[in-house]
């Protein structure tokens, strides 16, 4: 079997899954999940179970121990070899052998890439879909979204990127500059006006601070409870501007028009000491700012 570790916020589950997903796929070993890291986390939530995903969370008596918890115990796993092969992320660009793969693994990572994913797409979009039905207000928005051909997804990430400075240091937030860099991309491929729903963790900043040459509409209604159901505004618009979150990334990714047009930041992070060079799919347009 393939056991992946899953760790971070929602787009960061939804990275590793895909990768998981591609590589059970691929062997036809079944994947199984990690859960462990969200005994601590207190920033983020497991999500993925708001999924339609083909994987279920391990029995932990059947993981190798967590070298921060019991370092000894894990330790003593490594030397002694057992269990599942220990498949580690070596960088922050595409692994290519994680597709070599053939025995059961314990995968531990990011896997920020569509390259890991890419040959099976469709099946990720289709289990990346939400199980629930959404509700009342979300389903009038996403009626309005549907409806309006010039809908285009704008994500303002703020959070941890403006409350924590070492998040700040290494991430940085998409400058006003980029926005509007972006928008102009996007309103000169479309011909035509765009209609700009802006999502955010902070949609009450957004109301208040973003100034673009376009109409904007804000869904804030949702919280971060409700995260899944912005994934679902996002990818119905026909458009996307995307911050420097893995977030948004995959607010654009879902969307599965083949003549959609996404505008992106050229760097997604501050900190040049850490950099993806596979982060953006080929197709997207890279946006200084």
């Amino acid at each position: 079997m393939i056991v992946m570790q899953i760790k971070g916020g929602l787009g960061n589950q939804m990275f590793q899954y895909a990768a998981g997903r591609a590589l059970s796929l691929q062997t036809g070993m079944p994947l199984h999940l990690d859960l462990r890291y969200y005994r601590r986390e207190r920033e983020h939530g497991y999500g993925l179970g708001a999924f339609n995903i083909e994987a279920s969370p391990l029995d932990e008596s059947l993981l190798p121990p967590l070298p921060r918890e019991s370092p000894l115990a894990w330790l003593i796993w490594r030397l002694g070899r057992r269990g599942p092969n220990l498949v580690r992320e070596n960088g922050m660009g595409f692994n290519p052998t994680l597709s070599n793969v053939t025995k059961p693994a314990w995968i531990t990572g990011y896997f920020q890439s569509e390259r890991y994913f890419a040959a099976h797409a469709a099946t990720i979009r289709a289990e990346l879909t939400p199980v629930a039905a959404p509700d009342l207000v979300n389903a009038r928005w996403l009626a309005e979204i549907a409806a309006e051909p010039r809908a285009v997804s704008l994500h303002v990430r703020r959070g941890d990127y403006v409350r924590d400075a070492k998040a700040a240091a290494k991430h940085g937030s998409c400058t006003p500059a980029y926005y509007e860099r972006a928008l102009a991309h996007i309103t000169a491929r479309m011909g035509t006006a765009p209609v700009v729903y802006a999502f955010s963790d902070d949609p009450a900043w957004v109301r208040e601070n973003l100034r673009l040459p376009a109409e904007i509409r804000v869904p804030g209604h949702n919280d971060t409870a409700g995260n899944v159901e912005d994934l679902r505004l996002m990818s119905a618009c026909r458009h996307h501007i995307v911050a420097n979150s893995s977030f948004s990334w995959w607010g654009a990714w879902l969307n599965p028009r083949a003549d959609k047009i996404v505008a992106s930041p050229a760097r997604w992070f501050a900190d040049p000491a850490f950099t993806n060079p596979d982060i953006w799919p080929e197709a997207w347009a890279r946006i200084e700012g």
